[in-house]
């Protein structure tokens, strides 16, 4: 489990600014979708509290992906108009708050669903109008590592105390601003506030898939335990990950 929260989200991180620089940022976005810090995190805490504790705390956790659109479109309607340092503040700001509404909320797995699938509907429709991006960002190698150690770092903190802090609080935790957060400040410092955009934007269409996977988690952990559960929802992810891509090369 250390391995979990000291590499493989750091690598991820590695991957998709790798991907932003020859691919270009919307894609990026999309591949931050996929559920690598979540999932790990998620895990450690079944392991730690049981398959119980663990699908409670995911239904806070999929009730969160609206806190995460919250930051996206707020961090591009600020970026539209600052620079990327008040543009993380506003950002934060509106994930704090909705998170705080969210922790006040009794959600069940369906309202949970219904929150989440109105967020990922709505925020692609309220997002600022900006450029067309048609150059990858550059990627010095010095900054893609200082990308994965923050990256890192904010994982292991996450996943170590979020067990201990409650159902309603360590789901919430496991979709603490962490990706997202370090990709747009990075890309919005080094290229400007279009690319950060469109890498939000893309996100937005990726947190689909994580948004199923976790409602997966949440559904399935009750009855299956830990193990089925999450091979489930591992398959579950990748399959709709990789649909959506072959969807998107069809309509090009």
């Amino acid at each position: 489990m250390l391995f979990l929260k000291l590499f493989l989200v750091p690598l991820f991180l590695g991957i998709i600014s790798l991907a932003g620089k020859y691919l270009g940022p919307n894609f990026a976005g999309w591949l931050a979708g996929l559920p690598v810090i979540v999932g790990p995190i998620l895990l450690l805490v079944a392991i730690d509290q049981g398959p119980l504790f663990a699908g409670a705390s995911a239904v806070f956790t999929l009730a969160t992906v609206g806190a995460v659109m919250g930051f996206a479109v707020g961090y591009a309607w600020c970026a539209t108009r600052v620079n990327w340092p008040l543009a993380a503040l506003g950002g934060l700001t509106a994930w704090f708050v909705m998170a705080a509404l969210i922790f006040a909320v009794a959600w069940t797995l369906l309202t949970a669903t219904a929150f989440a699938a109105l967020a990922l509907f709505v925020a692609p429709r309220i997002f600022p109008k900006s450029a067309a991006v048609t150059k990858p960002a550059p990627l010095p190698h010095g900054e893609l590592f200082l990308r994965m150690a923050v990256g890192g770092l904010l994982t292991f903190c996450v996943a170590t105390y979020a067990a201990s802090l409650g159902e309603r609080l360590s789901g919430i935790a496991a979709l603490a601003p962490v990706l997202t957060p370090v990709l747009a400040v990075f890309i919005h410092r080094r290229s400007g506030a279009d690319h950060a955009i469109a890498l939000l934007r893309g996100l937005s269409r990726g947190l689909i898939t994580l948004a199923v996977f976790v409602a997966t988690v949440a559904w399935c952990l009750p009855q299956w335990g830990t193990p089925v559960s999450f091979s489930i929802a591992v398959a579950v992810a990748l399959l709709l990950h990789g649909f959506a891509l072959w969807r998107a090369k069809i309509k090009q």
